[in-house]
């Protein structure tokens, strides 16, 4: 992968960049994805930010080497801090589990003023995601999933709005599982992807029936059985 070819993941990603945007890639490693999105011109500017030291030191030499230094700040610093309140109108955050994302949301919601497109790639625990988003009034208008060298990646894209808008009254805790937009699609990696996870919490239910039970393991036996039963609905069902 580099800036001229980007994983499918990060190509998807920058799908989702409208055209002529000032962006903030966080986490931005060796700032790929800025320096693909300038030199295809979706872009006007960005901000590349990291945190780490070493991948600091490469997005800057990856910025310099492309001479795009007059349209790519690299920053180094934690989460939204590298960026100054309407200083862009898209956000990208890949590659990071979930929960990682949303507590980077969450510690730099200040910096938010409302106006931005958020792209936020989880490679694990999306629902989390959704749940932060409907909490501080996003709305998550798409997703996307897809498979890389056999592994699974979510992209939700998100702007201020209606959060309850995706989101079934009666399927609501599914939706939040599953993606409300990505439950209707049901493509195959979608299904790939929770057939393998049925298998898994099967397996897990199996272990905990063959040991002594107690609140705790009776507790999360209830909650994978619900799990199970949410996601193989939607699995059988071919009308949605």
């Amino acid at each position: 992968m580099n800036e001229l070819a980007l994983s499918d993941r990060l190509r998807a990603v920058a799908l989702e960049i409208p055209i002529g945007s000032k962006i903030a890639d966080i986490g931005s490693d060796h700032a790929y994805l800025p320096c693909f999105a300038a030199l295809q011109g979706l872009i006007s500017y960005a901000v590349a930010g990291e945190v780490n030291e070493g991948p600091f030191q490469s997005a800057k030499n990856q910025v310099e080497k492309l001479n795009l230094n007059d349209r790519i700040k690299v920053r180094k610093g934690n989460g939204l801090e590298v960026i100054e309140k309407d200083e862009i109108n898209v956000i990208t955050i890949a590659g990071m589990g979930g929960p990682l994302i949303s507590e980077i949301l969450e510690a730099g919601k200040d910096k938010l003023s409302g106006k931005e497109r958020l792209i936020l790639q989880p490679n694990i625990g999306a629902k989390s995601i959704r749940l932060w988003l409907i909490e501080n009034g996003w709305e998550l208008i798409k997703e996307h999933i897809l498979e890389e060298d056999q592994k699974i990646y979510e992209i939700l894209v998100a702007e201020k709005g209606n959060p309850h808008a995706p989101y079934s009254n009666e399927k609501r805790e599914a939706d939040l599982l599953l993606g409300p937009f990505l439950k209707k699609e049901k493509n195959e990696v979608f299904q790939k992807k929770w057939k393998h996870e049925l298998l898994k919490w099967k397996k897990i239910i199996g272990q905990i029936d063959q040991k002594a039970q107690n609140e705790d393991t009776v507790e999360k036996r209830k909650d994978l059985m619900n799990k199970i039963q949410m996601v193989e609905e939607v699995l059988n069902d071919e009308i949605s």
